[in-house]
């Protein structure tokens, strides 16, 4: 089997976050940026029924406003990361903060879907620039226990971004500001990102880059074939139910699945040939990082695709307020953080059946809670175990995982690896989002909440399948 050497600190850089002011800062600072574009992707799920009603938005239109910005975001993300090796951590990382900033205010202004939908795009532009440079420069400034605790730190801001972006969703829609609806759910980031903005450009460390990072290139052939592949797959996955599946929507599956079948072989053939691949082929081989991709992709899928259904049946099926919706999620979303934070803790017996029982845990989560809610009835007290069930097998599923994944991952394939694991969440994210969102809305024939009820239940019995797939795919593996 093959190793891999740690990334070797300074002793400086070793110490726990937040015992070393340079190092707590840099944490504080790009964590804040994270939770930002967390705090979208939530905020937005919570809005998605109020954006559909006030802008007259058709099923697939909802689908890419919530989409649409993952779309963009996943298929730059790794193309992201170089960019922070060719031109600096630092600068990535501010670049894409004030893009995400300027989308922010241009979606908080949008006229209408089409106009909202575009905007989207360019906040996603945004985020490929700044969120592959968190875990590199994580990877970079942080060594041994230190690196562990500040990824720790690093799953929970994901459930924090979560909870916080349910619940501040749910009160800025409620609230209605001055008349303005959804709007400020994307206003909310303009005054974020200005003092982050502020902090970075006066607190982040310097970027000092070393001759190979500079001398790897840009390959824009690869990213142009990852990119037309993700965008035909995902795109008509969104828009193919609303339009009856057409003969061009499989055509699109098609063409999708033959480019992506080129970029894989064109990404070798560059390797061999000395060239700097999107996806470099030694990242895939450092061990368990083919299966932690999976199980990553797997998780964000689950995850995704349950805040969406489960939003639209409590907010459309039930009539209940963007308040509600987002207070019924916070549960999952806090035993998410609390468990990313604290699992390193459990006994060490306990540790190499975490993964698999959280997506059992998982699976068995979301089919009670489609079983409880089937008939279209209230969503009472029983239903709060399901979710909390969920939101605990997910990080169990999630944390870990991603951990272990970036634990010996070398200095020098810092970049490729955070790239390459943060594309995966994101592509993860957006599929479960057209995949069952749109399961979810195919079996919504009427409406009222017995369908709506209905549909739910047989879109989180599909996610309970892929939970129990991400199980069980890890222990063939661990077989073999």
């Amino acid at each position: 089997m093959a190793t891999t050497t740690p990334v070797t600190a300074s002793p400086s850089l070793s110490k726990a976050p937040g015992t070393d002011i340079r190092t707590g800062w840099l944490l504080a600072i790009v964590l804040a940026g994270q939770f930002m574009a967390l705090l979208d992707v939530f905020i937005v799920n919570v809005a998605a029924p109020t954006i559909r009603t006030e802008l007259h938005a058709s099923g697939a239109g909802l689908q890419m406003v919530v989409a649409g910005y993952s779309i963009s975001y996943a298929v730059l993300l790794i193309t992201g990361a170089r960019l922070g090796d060719l031109l600096g951590h630092r600068r990535m990382f501010l670049t894409g903060l004030a893009v995400f900033t300027a989308a922010s205010l241009a979606c908080g202004l949008a006229g209408g879907t089409g106009q909202l939908i575009a905007f989207r795009l360019v906040q996603g532009v945004g985020s490929a620039l700044m969120i592959p440079q968190v875990l590199s420069l994580i990877q970079r400034n942080f060594a041994g226990e230190a690196r562990g605790r500040a990824l720790g730190v690093y799953a929970a801001v994901l459930a924090t971004g979560a909870a916080a972006g349910q619940v501040v969703g749910g009160v800025l829609v409620s609230a209605d500001l001055l008349g303005t609806g959804w709007r400020p759910v994307f206003l909310v980031n303009v005054p974020i990102g200005a003092v982050l903005l502020v902090l970075g450009a006066r607190l982040l460390p310097r970027d000092r880059r070393t001759a190979p990072e500079r001398s790897r290139g840009l390959d824009l052939t690869g990213l142009v074939l990852l990119a037309a592949s993700v965008s035909l797959i995902t795109v008509v996955l969104v828009l193919g139910q609303e339009e009856g599946w057409p003969l061009w929507s499989w055509l699109s599956l098609g063409i999708g699945g033959v480019l992506f079948a080129v970029f894989v072989p064109y990404e070798s053939r560059l390797a061999r040939s000395g060239g700097a691949p999107l996806i470099a082929p030694r990242v895939l081989r450092i061990p368990g990082m083919g299966r932690a991709a999976l199980r990553i992709l797997l998780t964000m899928a689950v995850n995704s695709g349950f805040l969406f259904a489960l939003t639209l049946h409590i907010q459309g099926g039930l009539g209940f307020s963007a308040l509600r919706a987002g207070l019924t999620f916070a549960p999952t979303a806090v035993v998410f953080g609390l468990i990313g934070l604290t699992w390193r803790t459990w006994p060490k017996s306990w540790q190499p059946a975490l993964v698999p029982a959280g997506f059992g845990l998982t699976a068995v989560s979301a089919a009670a809670t489609g079983w409880l809610l089937r008939d279209g009835g209230d969503v009472g007290p029983a239903v709060y175990p399901a979710l909390v069930g969920v939101g605990a097998g997910l990080s169990l599923a999630f944390s870990p995982t991603l951990a272990r994944a970036l634990a010996g991952v070398r200095q020098e394939d810092a970049a490729d690896a955070s790239g390459l694991l943060v594309t995966v969440t994101q592509l993860g994210g957006l599929l479960g989002v057209a995949t069952f969102g749109t399961l979810f809305l195919n079996r919504l024939d009427e409406p009222g909440a017995h369908a709506s009820g209905h549909a739910l239940l047989v879109c989180v019995s599909a996610l309970a399948a892929a939970a129990i797939l991400g199980g069980a795919a890890g222990l063939v593996r661990r077989r073999r």
